[in-house]
């Protein structure tokens, strides 16, 4: 592919294509497709438009691609096939088919998936961007176009596919997880980067009017045009920033040359650290990845008659794309650091303070949970809430001092009793899950940490495990070796605690204070894939400490900046950065710090207006940021593809050693 990395081929459809070649294949094994890819399925046809800004792009070459599920770093398949009169051959071996002079292309069912839960996506490269007047044709090789499809079994033979700005825009956020370019796309092949991948690729809209995933959130397939409202009607899209961005690079698409004035400005801002793209879908991945840098000179390319409108009328704080959803039953007071849970297929579960239910959102942002959330005997003021291995969700309840079980479809577990009041909890705030599927919950008011089994039978006596190094215990997290690690946020002078459980049965854990770090006001915690502790300070302008697994603080522990202000909630993402809520002065924003504790976000933090006194925030298998916002409105709110996918629910990632790590 001209202007792009190759792409890798399949032994598939190799073999494929040597059977149709007869020649140039020695060496190559002796066995059919089916024997080397016992899952592949055969392809439907696919027809759809290249269009770039003004004009429809003739010449343009469509390759189909699957993400590479070989491991994250990898490139992409190529999976059309040598079919006479229908597919060229590139001069990497690739295949693809050529857009028309009105822009349009067909694909017709050549080609092969990897299997039937493969996600494939269009990318179209070159052609004349400048319309169909010979006097201004040329050829832009820097004009590169994506569009999501979704899972091969989610085709159909009627699937219509506008590829343009708008598809590019919305397939190079919504996959950016997994994208290291619009050529490299890939992830580890487990069941669980299937889920996270299924749901960022989804392109459709099921027969229920919910979007199979977040690119159906964000445009229409067959339109190319950006959405205001998610197709289940309950998620506001910023259809205006989404304009603005595909303006962007159509700036650089409808001219003539890849050097041209405006492509060299877009790739010049648009860059994957010292490299600049070479073309315009890869800029776009890489503003995803970048969403802070050179805002007012990628402005700068969109002109007053730019194709797509309305665009933002002012300069925004960083192009991070951000959906905010209601319904549900959200009323947003979660009240709570661990107020928000992902679960293994990637729903959402927030927990509702003022209404004293929890809401259960899809990985889409869909209601699962009726108008007035779920509800329970026993549900009083729940704070916060860990998901187990199972699915089963433990949510703890302030006011009625107890936990509530519910299963993975948000009704009571068949646990009995179905709300649990011993093991000694005392006016509960915080909420983990330890590697072998004990629960574990801070108790505020009597300084004491409570134990539960897998089953909901209590470990901790009636007063629970207490110490004197416990002052008013909140923020609580299990690292993988199942020390449970809690911020003391009554103490006056602050500290964490560590509690280390006994191998000897019905005696309980060893409890270690520390402090230094900066510590100032802790409130949450959260453990990375090294073990390290992450603490939110809420005390002065707002940092993070950083402690190692021993208790050490870290060297220039605490870090600030980054637009952090009265951080509460903590995520760790899955290449070990460091997400918070900020509920303070930048409280439409939430801050992302490296491994290190350098500083990603801005001065002013990622913002979204959709944000609302940030709360609690956590990271689906997809790598979106979700936000719950402690207000009276209650919106919850995701960040699209802004970070590295992580395993959930969080229980699952300690069990198996993978905190701070892509699934």
């Amino acid at each position: 592919m001209k202007g792009a990395s190759p792409v890798r081929i399949s032994w598939t459809i190799v073999l494929a294509w040597c059977a149709l070649m007869l020649s140039g294949c020695s060496g190559m094994p002796g066995v059919t497709p089916s024997d080397t890819n016992s899952s592949a399925v055969p392809g439907v046809a696919i027809k759809g438009i290249v269009h770039g800004g003004q004009y429809p792009i003739w010449g343009g070459q469509v390759y189909l691609l699957a993400a590479n599920t070989d491991g994250y770093g990898q490139q992409s398949l190529s999976v059309l096939q040598s079919v006479s009169g229908s597919t060229t051959e590139d001069s990497n071996g690739n295949y693809y088919v050529s857009s028309q002079q009105d822009g349009s292309f067909s694909i017709t069912g050549d080609y092969t998936c990897p299997s039937s839960s493969a996600v494939v996506y269009l990318y179209s490269v070159g052609g004349n961007t400048l319309g169909q007047n010979p006097a201004t044709s040329g050829t832009n090789s820097a004009a590169g176009l994506l569009a999501s499809l979704g899972t091969c079994d989610s085709l159909s033979s009627s699937v219509y596919v506008v590829v343009n700005e708008i598809s590019t825009i919305a397939t190079a956020y919504a996959i950016a997880g997994f994208a290291t370019d619009a050529t490299d796309v890939s992830s580890s092949g487990s069941s669980l980067a299937e889920v996270g991948a299924t749901n960022a690729f989804g392109a459709t809209v099921n027969t229920s009017g919910v979007a199979t995933g977040t690119v159906a959130n964000l445009e229409t397939l067959n339109t190319g045009l950006p959405l205001a409202t998610t197709p289940a009607g309950n998620g506001t899209v910023p259809y205006a920033e989404l304009d603005t961005l595909a303006d962007i690079l159509a700036s650089c698409i409808n001219t003539a040359s890849s050097t041209s004035g405006p492509c060299m400005t877009l790739f010049s801002n648009a860059m994957n650290g010292e490299t600049e793209p070479t073309d315009t879908a890869t800029a776009a991945i890489n503003i995803a990845h970048n969403p802070g840098n050179n805002i007012p000179a990628l402005l700068n390319l969109v002109t007053p008659n730019a194709p797509f409108q309305p665009t933002l009328n002012y300069t925004p704080n960083d192009f991070t794309i951000s959906i905010t959803y209601t319904g549900g039953g959200l009323d947003g007071s979660g009240f709570a650091p661990e107020g928000i849970a992902v679960d293994g297929a990637g729903n959402i579960w927030v927990t509702n303070y003022t209404h004293s239910s929890i809401s259960q959102l899809s990985a889409v942002g869909a209601a699962l949970s009726p108008a007035g959330g779920d509800t329970a005997t026993g549900l009083d003021g729940p704070t916060s809430i860990a998901i187990d291995i199972y699915g089963n969700a433990w949510v703890v309840n302030y006011s009625s001092a107890s936990v509530t079980n519910f299963n993975s479809q948000g009704q009571f577990s068949e646990l009995p009793p179905p709300y649990y009041t011993d093991a000694g909890l005392n006016v509960p705030y915080g909420v983990a899950v330890d590697p072998t599927s004990h629960i574990w919950i801070a108790n505020l008011g009597g300084n004491s940490l409570s134990e539960f089994q897998e089953n909901g039978v209590a470990s901790s006596p009636d007063s629970g495990f207490t110490s004197n190094l416990l002052i008013g215990p909140a923020g609580i997290a299990s690292d993988a070796s199942g020390n449970i690690w809690m911020v003391n946020y009554l103490a006056s002078t602050a500290g964490i605690v560590e509690a280390s459980p006994s191998s000897l049965a019905g005696e309980g854990p060893t409890f270690t204070a520390f402090t230094g770090g900066g510590l100032s006001s802790p409130y949450g915690v959260a453990v990375d894939g090294s073990g390290n502790i992450w603490v939110t300070n809420q005390g002065g302008a707002g940092s993070i400490s950083e402690f190692s697994s021993s208790g050490q603080p870290a060297k220039d522990s605490p870090f600030s900046g980054g637009g952090i202000d009265d951080p509460y909630g903590i995520a760790v993402d899955g290449a070990g950065n460091i997400w918070t809520a900020n509920y303070g002065g930048n409280s439409d924003s939430v801050s992302e710090f490296s491994s290190g504790g350098e500083t990603i976000s801005g001065p002013n933090g990622w913002v979204s207006n959709g944000l609302l006194e940030p709360y609690g925030i956590a990271i689906d298998p997809s790598g979106n940021v979700w936000v719950a916002s402690d207000y009276a409105q209650g919106p919850l709110t995701e960040y699209v593809g802004a970070a590295a996918p992580v395993v959930t629910p969080l229980g699952a990632a300690v069990e198996y050693n993978e905190l701070g790590a892509r699934p």
